[in-house]
């Protein structure tokens, strides 16, 4: 994973993801959740010892008790661990999160009860309520989850419980995605450090508002619930709701964090000067998360990142980018690395947003160089060569001034590659 660079000078990238706030610990283990779903498979060898023996079950605690809120999925079709963890968290209070994968849980008549009974487990073995247990499946749709397994390891899974846990935890709630995604800032709020750790997952089915992607994060900091789920909500806007990856809205999308207020600061309890530092670090926290999950798209080989200024209004400018980065005709150039700039003014043309396409400029920039390929809604002479050098870049930037306003945004996103199909091709089996 590259290193992100927050903008913010006051912040500083730390070691510990999801466990580098105060009072969080996790831990992540072999469960074998799968490999009971699909036994007659890997008993014809058709599953590698490699993937039969990835961690498949997270564990998140606090020490105490938590200040939570959470965003999810916008697909009619939901997860039986999304109903469960809204009712957990309606109070705006958690204590652990217990997350599997290999398996969505979505699609079963015993749903709901398999997620309580996950619940059930993990506050049996933490000897909390589990009414403060926020759960999350991630996997294959529509195949009975197998409680068994989870049960045989939770003793073990608690036991391992660290403050060292958190790429554990990352590795466990992987599915198609190549690395653990994680990460820790740290920056100071009148007068205490505070930090954010966090871990995500996401490589397909990945698309704007609540683009499978699970993303949990921890704070020390001490806020109200009410500023807790205002200040998510906020960042999300900007952040996970500005990627895509395929166009495909997941059934388990979930966003969820957790605030311990260990950090010791004057309780957030109105938006003040520090509530307002607080949501400019955890939206960038978000954006640094979400840059990793369109990276490491299915198949991608590189990052796109459209930004698009001067619109007339925030909306427009936020449409325009989001119609870019889902343009499969797009997606597939810039797998090509060839420069067809027609493609992102075709794709802003029937994005639904109003806007002159005579004023529009389109530049295409990466760490090999900047070149413009439009200007005022015409092809300009430029090098193919050139273009193609910066276009083979793993990070690709799109910037498109539309010449109307004063407004920007940013969505992020990823190549269409042969390897997407082939990946999903045999995803379920």
């Amino acid at each position: 994973m590259k290193k992100y660079l927050f903008t913010n000078p006051d912040a500083k990238l730390i070691e510990g993801g999801i466990c580098a706030p105060l009072g969080f610990t996790a831990s992540g283990i072999y469960a074998g959740i799968k490999q009971s779903v699909n036994s007659d498979s890997a008993a014809e060898g058709n599953e590698s010892p490699v993937k039969q023996k990835k961690n498949d079950l997270a564990l998140v605690h606090c020490s105490g008790i938590c200040k939570a809120a959470g965003v999810y999925t916008t697909n009619l079709v939901k997860g039986a661990c999304i109903d469960v963890t809204k009712r957990h968290i309606a109070d705006g209070y958690a204590q652990a999160i217990i997350v599997n994968s290999g398996n969505a849980n979505t699609c079963n008549a015993d749903g709901k009860e398999k997620s309580e009974m996950m619940c059930n487990l993990a506050a049996d073995a933490l000897r909390i309520k589990p009414e403060d247990v926020i759960v999350a499946s991630t996997g294959v749709i529509g195949q009975v989850l197998p409680i068994k397994p989870i049960e045989k390891a939770l003793p073990a899974l608690a036991e391992s419980l660290s403050r060292d846990g958190g790429t554990q935890a990352a590795r466990a709630i992987m599915t198609t995605d190549t690395y653990e995604k994680e990460m820790a800032v740290e920056f100071e709020l009148g007068g205490k450090k505070v930090r954010i750790g966090g871990m995500c997952k996401g490589s397909g089915m990945i698309h704007v508002n609540m683009a499978t992607m699970l993303c949990f994060i921890t704070t020390d900091i001490a806020i109200s619930r009410e500023h807790l789920r205002k200040a998510l909500r906020q960042a999300v806007g900007d952040s996970f709701n500005m990627v895509s990856v395929d166009g495909d809205t997941s059934t388990n999308d979930m966003l969820m964090i957790m605030a311990s207020g260990h950090a010791g600061n004057k309780v957030i309890t109105d938006s003040n000067a520090n509530y307002d530092k607080f949501v400019l670090m955890l939206k960038e926290f978000c954006v640094a998360l979400c840059r990793e999950i369109a990276r490491d798209g299915e198949g991608a080989t590189k990052l796109l990142v459209c930004n698009v200024r001067n619109a007339k209004f925030a909306q427009t400018a936020k449409n325009l980018a989001k119609s870019v980065i889902c343009s499969s005709l797009f997606k597939a150039a810039m797998f090509g690395a060839d420069a067809n700039w027609g493609r992102v003014l075709c794709a802003m043309g029937y994005s639904g947003e109003q806007f002159d396409p005579e004023k529009v400029s389109i530049d295409f920039q990466s760490e090999a160089g900047k070149i413009r390929v439009c200007e005022n809604g015409a092809g300009v002479l430029f090098s193919e060569n050139e273009a193609k050098k910066i276009l083979s870049d793993d990070e690709v930037y799109i910037e498109i001034d539309v010449a109307s306003g004063t407004e920007s945004a940013t969505a992020f996103g990823c190549d269409l590659t042969y390897d997407y199909v082939k990946i999903n091709g045999d995803y379920r089996t």
